[in-house]
């Protein structure tokens, strides 16, 4: 047995021992905290472009998770002055040893990007041509320097490719203008194909990118720039002045552009004025203009959409539509719900197109309606499967419960260590913990590319614990055949959530699904357009809403904190509800894109809430309201709500004329 003065002495080494460990935590936490400082600061000067406080930084941050930031800016740095200055050499065997140290992370690839761009540029093609196949992610610049460079070895395939980009994409890189240059030079790219490139930028109705493509026309056939400056500044007093004055193809181009862009402002001028110049065009031409006219009526829940696209297809099946405009003349269908021609458009649809869910979902849905029913089953069976909106309506479909969770996985211990210990994954959080959330949001990408399901919700679990919730949601969405919905549909805040429901009349689940499309339950989430807080206010809304409430104290600065956003924001979607008598689907695209336009897109007569949504305008606000929805439905499971199916909380939209409440 040990004696008294063995345990005291033991006793003694023992605190001495936990001192010395507390005391080295404290060292290590104050030395992490004085890196993290001279981080923020070689940043700031990269940012500034000052090599020399940079590498003064650089020196202070050896060690730490994020050196190789440091060590990129320094070389990205040094890059941006040899492109700037040509006489400047590019240090070669730095970048090769940058890509040996950091080989496979996301700042290798971004230097051998920026260095193949600069090989590109100086039409370095056999160093190009050995170092493109180790990139990763590529853009379209280099994916144009990469056509030049297989032009030069006489690549048979590349002017098929090369004809495919001068056709699809509506704005080139410069890096491609070399290219494009020479292949009209040797008249490979025809002048026909000119004109169809031309049709198709100005539909983009963006005068520099017209203004490039023309440049490959000869002068006597190119557009008349001060016309097509004149058609994009007033297209109706254009019409009025040259529209009896169309003689060559780039005067019924103008014409054209011009019919498309009073067609954007005003759809009722654009039709009234289209007869006085429409026997001009060919017949083509006028079917191409219908068209656009059909398309935007349908946009616009115009009543004669559906008879315009007749037209437009002149008797003849719809395949001179694009997906764009079948898309659209699918909606306007359903609004009236003709499954004739919803079925009809589809199948005109591109295989690639006809594959998306939701024309999985209507196809079926029509097929149903015309009495094809076990093609119409098949169809829902498969999109059952999917845990999204068209996957829980098909489910419904089928009798299976909406919004049911499926089999839960849940991850190991030892594999969230193990996942954590990845370098990539480390610098995520080291990002995110300075609050650099956009360089954090990239280095995560990055990092999971790959991963298995059992990775996703290892990292997913990570970013849980660090009370990363957008990074957590996102990657736990990842997941194919394991799933941990209780991290895909997280539940922060819930105590203060609760406190104002219970002042508020709103679904909990509905105040959920609607945080989580909103903002990722991001606290301090900005949005482009000034959207603020978990449900992202705009400044306005949230300042006549704390009027409402009465806040005497209120600042713009108060909306991101948790309780003050929360308490404005349950407050306001009460509000929308009580306007819309309490219709969820109204609610929701009322939030996201006003009031006054969820009523301008009801229709005069009842729509189901399934069609309402798939005719919604804008798609920000269409994806927006489905999400809101079947985010709803995974809440409710998640609440141990009364079971109640999607259809049911979609509802029935009533017409427009119906008496509502003032807007």
């Amino acid at each position: 047995m040990w004696d008294q003065n063995h345990i005291s002495r033991y006793g003694i080494g023992l605190m001495r021992n936990i001192f010395l460990i507390l005391l080295f935590l404290n060292y290590a936490g104050i030395v992490l905290a004085s890196q993290d400082q001279d981080f923020i600061a070689a940043r700031k000067a990269f940012q500034a472009g000052d090599s020399k406080l940079l590498a003064m930084n650089f020196s202070n941050i050896k060690g730490h998770i994020l050196e190789s930031y440091v060590d990129y800016y320094q070389l990205q740095l040094s890059l941006d002055k040899a492109k700037l200055d040509k006489k400047i050499e590019i240090d070669i065997a730095r970048i090769r040893d940058f890509l040996v140290r950091y080989q496979g992370s996301l700042l290798a690839d971004k230097i051998r990007s920026e260095w193949l761009k600069i090989l590109g540029e100086t039409e370095q093609w056999e160093l190009f041509a050995k170092e493109f196949p180790a990139l990763i992610k590529e853009d379209s610049e280099i994916s144009c320097y990469s056509l030049r460079q297989r032009f030069y070895i006489s690549d048979n395939d590349v002017l098929n490719d090369a004809l495919s980009l001068w056709l699809h994409r509506k704005d080139l890189p410069e890096s491609c203008i070399t290219l494009f240059d020479y292949l009209v030079a040797i008249k490979i790219l025809t002048e026909e194909d000119v004109w169809k490139r031309i049709r198709i930028v100005l539909e983009t109705g963006r005068i520099d990118v017209i203004k490039k493509s023309n440049q490959y026309l000869s002068k006597k056939y190119a557009l008349n720039e001060r016309r097509l400056n004149a058609a994009n500044k007033n297209p109706l007093r254009y019409l009025g002045k040259y529209g009896q004055k169309i003689k060559t193809r780039a005067d019924r181009e103008v014409a054209l552009f011009a019919m498309l862009r009073l067609l954007r402002k005003d759809l009722n001028r654009a039709y009234k004025f289209w007869p006085k110049i429409r026997k001009q065009f060919s017949q083509k031409d006028q079917s191409y203009f219908k068209a656009k006219l059909a398309t935007r009526a349908a946009y616009k829940h115009d009543s004669r959409a559906l008879t315009w696209f007749m037209e437009a297809a002149n008797g003849s099946i719809p395949v001179l539509f694009s997906d764009k405009q079948l898309r659209w003349r699918t909606r306007a269908a359903l609004r009236v719900k003709d499954w004739s021609v919803v079925l009809e458009s589809i199948n005109a649809m591109s295989i690639l197109e006809q594959k998306t869910a939701a024309w999985r979902y209507w196809k079926a849905r029509a097929l149903k309606e015309q009495g094809g029913l076990e093609e119409a089953r098949v169809i829902f069976l498969s999109l059952s499967r999917g845990h999204h909106f068209y996957g829980q309506l098909a489910g419904e479909e089928l009798g299976i419960v909406s919004g049911a969770l499926p089999q839960t996985y849940k991850i190991g211990e030892e594999e969230i260590i193990a996942i954590q210990k990845l370098p990539g994954i480390q610098r995520t959080l080291a990002l995110y913990r300075l609050n650099f959330r956009i360089e954090a949001t990239r280095e995560w990408i990055w990092a999971i590319r790959g991963f298995n399901d059992k990775r996703l919700l290892a990292v997913s679990e990570i970013a849980r614990r660090n009370n990363f919730y957008d990074i957590a949601i996102n990657t736990a969405n990842k997941t194919i055949g394991l799933h941990d919905f209780n991290l895909r549909y997280l539940t922060p805040h819930r105590a203060a959530v609760k406190k104002y429901l219970n002042k508020r009349n709103i679904d909990e689940a509905l105040i959920y699904g609607l945080i989580r499309q909103e903002s990722r339950f991001v606290e301090k989430a900005k949005s482009g357009a000034g959207a603020i807080g978990l449900m992202q206010l705009m400044p306005a809304t949230a300042k006549w809403t704390a009027k409402k409430l009465g806040m005497r104290n209120y600042r713009r600065r108060l909306v991101s904190r948790v309780d003050t956003n929360l308490m404005l924001g349950t407050y306001y979607l009460e509000y929308i509800l009580t306007l819309f008598d309490n219709q969820s689907v109204l609610a929701s695209a009322a939030y996201n894109a006003g009031p006054s336009r969820a009523k301008k897109w009801q229709s005069d007569r009842s729509l189901e809430g399934a069609i309402y949504i798939e005719t919604i305008p804008f798609k920000e606000t269409r994806n927006y309201v489905k999400k809101v929805m079947s985010n709803s439905m995974y809440y409710a499971s998640i609440f141990r709500h009364k079971s109640r199916s999607l259809k049911d909380r979609l509802g029935t939209i009533a017409p427009r004329l119906s008496k509502q409440k003032k807007i």
